[in-house]
Order: C-alpha cells, then structure tokens, then sequence
C-alpha cells in the first residue's frame, strides 16, 4: 500500500486528499455543501449533505488517482472545530441540523453561566472562555429547544458529537473523538483529556452522551462502506491539522493560516499554560502512548476579508489579487492605518463594541496606501497574537510557519517579517490541513515511521528574512496601537 487517505471536512466544503509516500497529493476532490441561515445569528449545516458529501468525494478522488481502495494504508479526519450535531443512536440519522461554530444562538445560555464565576468560570480546566463558538453550550441548547432530544438521550437512545465523530460513526460504526475536537467543547479538562464530570453538570449535558476520547494519532477503526476494509487512524480539527502539516513538532514552532481570518497556533510542548493575554489554551495533538501536546491559539476574525471589502466595498479593485500590485506602488502606508474591527477585535483584545478605523488620511493618500494598510493590517495582528503568545509562553518565535490563500502576497510576507522581527516560511505544499490529517493517519498505521520522516517531508518553497530597522519598526507598531484604541 504506498498511498494514504485524508478527509478534510470544512466550514463550506468538504475534500478527500490521496497522498503518496513523498507527501505529495497525487489527487483531490472536493464538493461544497449549503449554509443555512433560519434567522439572523443562526448558522446551520445539513448532516446528511455532509454525510453524503464526503462518501462522493472518497469514490472521487480514489477513481482520479486511478488507485483501488485497498491501495490506501489508512484514512485520517480533519474537521471544522466546534459544530455539533446529536444522532439517533440506532439509525444514525441526525435529530437536528448541525450548529455551526460561528452560530450564536447560545448567547443567552452564556451569559446565564457566566452569573456565575463569570466568562473564566472554566477556563482554569478548559482553557476556554465562556463563549457561544464552543461545543457545549450548543450540546445544552439542543436539550432544551429540540423535541424529544433529552428523553432520547435520556433513554440512550440518541448521542452527540463533533463533526469527525459523526463523520467516525458513519465510517466506522463507533462513537468516538479526539483530544482536540474534545478540547473545543467545554467539557473536557485539559489535564486528563477525558471529560469531566463537574462540567458536564455546570452546562447540563449527560456524560453518556459523549463520544469516547482516543488519541489523535491512532486508530480509530476498520471503515465499513465507501472506506470498507480501511483503518479510519489520525483525527485533528482543521488548525491542530495545519500546525501538524506544517511539522511544528518543537516548542516554539507556530503556524499561522491567512484565510479570510487568521488563526495561529503555538506549540507550547507537554504541559497546558493558561493565558493571561486573551488567548485559548488547546490541545495541539496526542499520538497514541506519548504525552499530550499543547498549544496556544489566537484568532484574528478579519483579514482576507478586508482586502474582499476593499473589492465589494469600495471597488477600488476588481479583484483581491489586484492588491499586492496596488500596494506596490507606494514604498509605505503613507501614516495610513487600517484597523479592520468589522466584527470587533479577537485575540488578544476580545472587544466585541470595536468597530473599523481607518486613520492618518490626508490628500496626500491615495487608493494604494489604503491597499498597503490593508495588507499591513493582517501582519499588524498577527503580530499583536504573536507577543502574546510570547508573554503567555515564556517561549519566543523563531520562526512563523504559513498556510493558507493570502501568503502568495509576497508583499504581505516580507512585512510580516519585518514587522515580526523573525523569518517567515511558506512550504511547497499548500494543503497544510488535509496534509496533516494524512500524515497523522500514516504515523497511527506505521505508513510513516516516525516524526522524523515526516519532518523530512516538508519542503521549503520560499523564506522572508526580517530587513527592517528596529527603529521604523516601533514607529509603525506605535501608529498601529494608537489607530487601535481608536476602535472602541
């Protein structure tokens, strides 16, 4: 068998990745699947659209890669984190749409278990605040609102899970997770990685209802129908799935992914440190009979975005890839600052009255200074995310691994370097996340020998070395934070 598997199940799309021994993708299918909107702040998938999806893009992509089924060593599962579904136990059928993470349906329920201990009621088990992104809180909702749920699960008769667990039920007949899918729900302690049963009570969801916790790296059982024959061996929620196709296997290693936000993950080794700097302590992965390890997590909500607004907004381009090209016509952002808190601010600031600022606007500005602090912005944040990481931590960067569709700006990438004060490098592999779910599949079934060997794997493609003096660069980090407490 020279071929492993990896599914890659997002928030719009759903993809079946073939990778060889190289850790190359020799083929890849994806098919999109509905956002479902009942009601303003209401964000829903159809199970079965994903169910059904993801056996239609393994038949796909298996047949485009002209291999057979028996051809792949194993199947590893990588998954947008926080969405919730509850099932019927016996049919599989789903008893409700699932709760997609950016849904904020539960923010009553919130800010009722806040009264008590207050929004780090939890955190000292979970590493999480209180908030309506996290898994638990939707597990509550669906007991309360749903007909005849909580007599189901009650009676044993239903279950809830993740978005890997359903998708494990469906592959494998088992009700299972991992650390870091668990570690998003609010349920589960850091310390023990298995849940806990004083959270279960605070948030009122039944213990049994729950999905036993293997480790990330192992295996999670035989598949059964379209991966019939197959070990399922390797589960990790999208960004524990980037950080580990990016082999940050060290301390102090991070990844961050430029989509339409930023997220940046730090490993921080073998033990959970709590933030202090409005950050999310996680689980970065466990491979099977080796310690846990950690991370920090920091979100930043707008960044690709601004640069969509700066297209459908403003139209001063006709399409974002026109930006890099647009900035480049000025050598600096002109005492232009763009702060783009369109939703407010995430990490490290978490000020959800933020609202966006554009700062320092004269005649002499023109539409490419305004793109350049558009770009500029994202490293800015990234870098807000990165000290406190490194206040939080102890542990400073040597380097920032990327992913993800903005680092072809190679405008962006040397000014996040510059502005970082470290090297910045982008691999060769652009498909960090299904990656990682592969290479985390083939390290469970011995396909790959060792942390080694997939280290080896990962291939630099291009490297920006920090060339700012460090003069300018406090000047423009001092004219960012002031633009910044313009937001709010």
């Amino acid at each position: 068998m020279n071929y492993v598997g990896a599914i890659d199940q997002g928030t719009t799309s759903t993809r079946f990745a073939v990778v060889d021994r190289g850790g190359r993708i020799v083929a890849v299918e994806h098919r999109e699947h509905r956002q479902i909107y009942p009601h303003p702040g209401l964000v829903e998938h159809d199970p079965e659209e994903i169910r059904a999806a993801t056996e239609a893009v393994v038949e796909r992509a298996i047949e485009r890669a002209g291999i057979a089924r028996s051809d792949l060593a194993a199947v590893g599962i990588t998954n947008q984190r926080e969405t919730t579904i509850a099932w019927n136990r016996v049919t599989g059928a789903a008893l409700h749409p699932a709760i997609v993470w950016q849904d904020t349906r539960t923010a009553p329920l919130v800010e009722r278990l806040a009264l008590e201990g207050g929004s780090d009621r939890f955190r000292g088990k979970t590493g999480l605040p209180l908030a309506t992104y996290f898994s638990g809180p939707k597990m509550r909702w669906m007991l309360d609102e749903v007909p005849d749920l909580a007599r189901a699960v009650d009676a044993g008769d239903a279950v809830f899970g993740t978005i890997d667990s359903w998708l494990l039920w469906h592959l494998t007949g088992e009700h299972l997770t991992d650390p870091t899918n668990a570690s998003r729900t609010m349920l589960m302690a850091l310390d023990t990685l298995d849940w806990d049963d004083s959270l279960c009570s605070a948030m009122g969801v039944p213990r049994g209802a729950l999905p036993a916790i293997r480790p990330s790296v192992s295996v999670f059982g035989e598949g059964i129908g379209v991966l019939g024959g197959v070990p399922v061996a390797g589960v990790l929620g999208d960004q524990q799935a980037a950080l580990f196709g990016q082999t940050c296997f060290e301390p102090g290693t991070a990844k961050n992914t430029y989509g339409t936000g930023c997220f940046l993950l730090l490993n921080t080794g073998e033990r959970p440190i709590p933030s202090t700097h409005g950050l999310l302590t996680t689980v970065a992965y466990v491979i099977d009979g080796r310690p846990a390890v950690y991370a920090l997590e920091g979100s930043v909500a707008i960044a690709g975005a601004a640069v969509q607004w700066l297209r459908d907004g403003l139209g001063i381009v006709a399409d974002t890839s026109e930006v890099e090209r647009l900035a480049s016509q000025v050598s600096d952002n002109g005492g232009v600052y763009f702060v783009p808190a369109f939703n407010g601010l995430f990490a490290p600031y978490w000020r959800a009255d933020a609202c966006g600022v554009i700062t320092g606007l004269t005649r002499y500005a023109t539409a490419a200074h305004l793109a350049r602090a558009t770009l500029e912005a994202t490293a800015y944040q990234t870098n807000d995310v990165v000290r406190a990481m490194e206040a939080d931590s102890g542990v400073a960067m040597s380097t920032l691994f990327v992913d993800g569709g903005m680092v072809a700006n190679e405008l962006l990438m040397q000014f996040q370097a510059d502005v970082l004060g470290v090297p910045v490098a982008r691999p060769v592999a652009a498909e960090t996340t299904v990656l990682g779910a592969a290479f985390a599949a083939g390290l469970a079934v011995g396909f790959f020998s060792g942390l080694d060997e997939i280290r080896s794997l990962w291939t630099e493609q291009r490297r920006w070395e920090p060339s700012m003096d460090p003069a300018e660069r406090g000047r423009l980090l001092d004219g960012w934070h002031r633009a910044v407490e313009k937001a709010w």
